[in-house]
């Protein structure tokens, strides 16, 4: 694929008006979310909750993109299509999340490196017969008593630049992903100083893996209060500290940022967003790639069973839709209340 066509699919993944879900959940996170509505987390339960939200009617009006993990790249849907299908026909690309997870690097208590560097490109070229358009690599960055040290930010932003690198060489768009976690007591200003330390590394070594920023998607976390300060920002002030970090350090050659919920509730998230988008224009598209901010109030709607499905789309569709009026800043309270 060539550069052109990779920014053809950057573009198309923060076109206006729309994010991309994030459906990727490893079958450790999946059995956490399953447990939460008291059901197993069996092949065929899976299959029922992501074709739930798969077959969700106009979810392409808000929806992009959707990010798999490998077993529901390869999953078929009830009539036998596989979801990369299902949702390829809705023109909805399908991408795959490809590290294998953080492990602890040596050394550095606390601290995690993610893997998966090994056979990745062979495993994008399957993906990419497999009809994945994208893909995904999260980094995971902690906030804590001497921590984040620069070994943690330069391990993590290397594998993730060398996995940029790799995809771009086998045809897809990277999703570049450095969460700075809200867990913990820190501030909002701390936040703020270790993601712009997160971002300037990341982006400093992409450049220097040659990887094209045109072709790629960031997808950060937002400048938010750790969940145990006392102090916890509001929505103006998470929009202006996660919008100044971000100029300062992403490059305006990035087609889009696609924010990651990262634990928000539902409704603060899409708060954020419409707020960033109230500050604009902006160099890049702001988007959202939201898992948990999406899903969470159609999975508990939903509960398993199938006489709930036409509930638990019609509130999966309203909070994809009003993610999608966030993108331009025009979502208010009103239209949550109107649902």
């Amino acid at each position: 694929m060539s550069k052109q066509e990779l920014e053809t699919v950057a573009q198309a993944m923060v076109a206006k008006g729309k994010g991309i879900l994030a459906a990727d959940e490893s079958m450790g996170t999946i059995k956490r979310r399953f447990d939460s509505i008291k059901i197993d987390s069996n092949e065929n339960n899976r299959r029922a909750y992501r074709e739930m939200l798969f077959t969700t009617q106009g979810l392409e009006e808000a929806i992009s993109g959707v990010i798999l993990f490998d077993e529901t790249l390869r999953t078929a849907a009830s009539d036998g299509a596989r979801f990369a299908q299902v949702l390829s026909n809705k023109g909805i690309m399908p991408g795959i999340k490809v590290d294998k997870g953080p492990v602890d690097i040596p050394g550095f208590p606390g601290e995690t490196v993610t893997e998966g560097l090994d056979g990745l490109r062979a495993r994008v070229k399957e993906y990419k017969d497999l009809g994945a358009k994208f893909a995904k690599w999260r980094a995971v960055i902690t906030i804590g008593n001497g921590i984040p040290t620069y070994n943690c930010l330069a391990a993590n932003a290397h594998a993730l630049a060398r996995y940029a690198a790799l995809c771009q060489e086998g045809g897809i768009v990277p999703i570049v992903e450095p969460e700075v976690l809200l867990d913990g007591n820190h501030t909002i200003e701390r936040c703020e100083e270790v993601a712009e330390a997160t971002l300037r590394i990341t982006f400093s070594t992409l450049l220097e893996q040659r990887v094209h920023l045109e072709g790629m998607i960031l997808k950060p976390s937002m400048v938010v209060s750790g969940k145990d300060n006392a102090r916890q920002a509001g929505v103006d002030e998470v929009a202006e500290r996660t919008i100044r970090c971000l100029k300062r350090t992403v490059p305006g050659a990035v087609p889009g940022i696609a924010f990651l919920s990262g634990g928000q509730s539902a409704v603060s998230a899409t708060e954020h967003l419409n707020k960033m988008n109230q500050m604009g224009p902006h160099p890049w598209q702001v988007s959202f790639s939201y898992a948990r901010a999406l899903q969470d109030p159609a999975l508990k709607a939903w509960k398993g069973e199938a006489g709930n499905v036409a509930a638990a789309q019609k509130i999966f569709y309203h909070r994809a839709k009003m993610n999608s009026a966030a993108r331009s800043g025009s979502y208010t309270k009103k239209m949550e209340e109107a649902a």
